[in-house]
């Protein structure tokens, strides 16, 4: 049996109907930028999230520097994020000139926040929480730290639509909560978009100011802002798929717990979820010393996997200018040569998901 890591059509096919609909209503309003699709997804995905506020951006990263940049963080600012995130998150702050300080993630994969006040400086303006793999992260913890020190809180959120801590919605805990809508997340667009939700009047007068040039009236011009505008047709789209959201995150948890329950081979280490805390599985994200010849096992078994991340940011060429040596960050670094994300999709079929137990089983 051949049981690929993701089939996206599968999200498709199962709303057909519903997404041809809206595809030909856009069409035939005439109208395909910042229009009433866009006005109608920001409202309701403020109500799902729990803020007054949201807008619609270009994507998850144009989410992420717009957050800093309304905030006013940049350079000589120093943010706490955790080592082992995307890189597109440590983009979000060096994109404003700020500096990202790594922090070592805990046991769920998510920034541990006992270490939190050791990486605090004067500098420290600001804790990009990254709700990783699809978990709510220590909200509570990471709440009162920032408010200690006066810092600005940013939810990267881009994995974890529909996630809660202490049944409040990621997203609505920080100063500004940022979604990206790529087609694999659980909420996902039929291209690039993202969204910032937040409750702060000014920064979202801000923040549609420098999505479209830096003007909120026509030709007058407040910011140098960007063209980092939502279209309609995936506003449309996402408003869809956000009554859906809630069946599609239920069948997601399905197979994850049916992976928790029943793989059972001391080599493999399953996810924990943090008490207090929901996941809604964008990933299903295991451990193995012998990651790469797992890899290799399931290759030959046709079972499709993917390293989330095999290198983390700080190792990069890319941030090679802040002169963080292997080693530094032992943890994060030991994870990305053991984590594995296996297959878990949409229409995932139970012989699929028995085949991959075995097959996991036996190795």
């Amino acid at each position: 049996m051949k049981v690929e890591f993701n089939k996206l059509g599968n999200q498709f096919f199962k709303y057909q109907a519903e997404y041809e609909k809206k595809a030909l209503d856009v069409l035939r309003s005439g109208w395909y930028v910042l229009g009433n699709e866009v006005k109608c997804f920001e409202e309701e995905f403020a109500k799902f999230v729990g803020t007054k506020y949201c807008v619609g951006v270009a994507s998850g990263l144009d989410a992420l520097e717009l957050a800093f940049e309304i905030l006013g963080v940049g350079k000589g600012d120093e943010v706490l994020v955790q080592g082992n995130t995307y890189i597109a998150s440590v983009m979000g702050i060096s994109k404003n000139g700020a500096t990202p300080v790594f922090v070592e993630p805990d046991e769920y994969y998510n920034i541990d926040v006992n270490k939190l006040e050791e990486k605090i400086t004067s500098k420290t303006k600001a804790i990009l929480v990254v709700h990783f793999y699809g978990q709510a992260s220590n909200m509570e913890q990471i709440c009162k730290i920032a408010k200690k020190h006066n810092l600005y809180v940013v939810e990267d959120c881009a994995q974890a639509h529909g996630a809660t801590f202490d049944g409040k919605q990621v997203g609505s805990f920080g100063d500004i909560g940022c979604f990206s809508f790529y087609p694999s997340k659980n909420l996902g667009a039929f291209g690039d978009a993202g969204a910032i939700t937040l409750n702060n009047e000014e920064y979202v007068k801000k923040a549609k100011a420098l999505r479209n040039y830096g003007s909120l009236v026509r030709y007058v011009n407040d910011y140098i802002g960007r063209n980092s505008r939502l279209d309609e047709i995936q506003a449309g789209f996402l408003r869809v798929k956000l009554t859906h959201l809630e069946e599609l995150n239920k069948n997601r948890e399905y197979v994850a717990n049916r992976y928790l329950n029943e793989i059972k081979n001391p080599k493999i280490k399953l996810p924990r979820v943090l008490d207090r805390a929901t996941a809604v599985w964008h990933l299903f994200v295991i451990m193995c010393e012998n990651r790469d010849e797992l890899v290799k096992y399931l290759k030959e078994n046709e079972i499709g996997t993917v390293i989330h991340y095999p290198i983390p940011p700080h190792l990069q060429k890319a941030y090679s200018y802040l002169n963080i040596k292997a080693g530094s960050l032992p943890i994060t670094e030991e994870y990305s040569n053991m984590v594995l994300s296996l297959p878990l999709y949409e229409g995932m079929s139970d012989e699929e998901i028995t085949y991959v137990i075995d097959v996991l089983n036996k190795f």
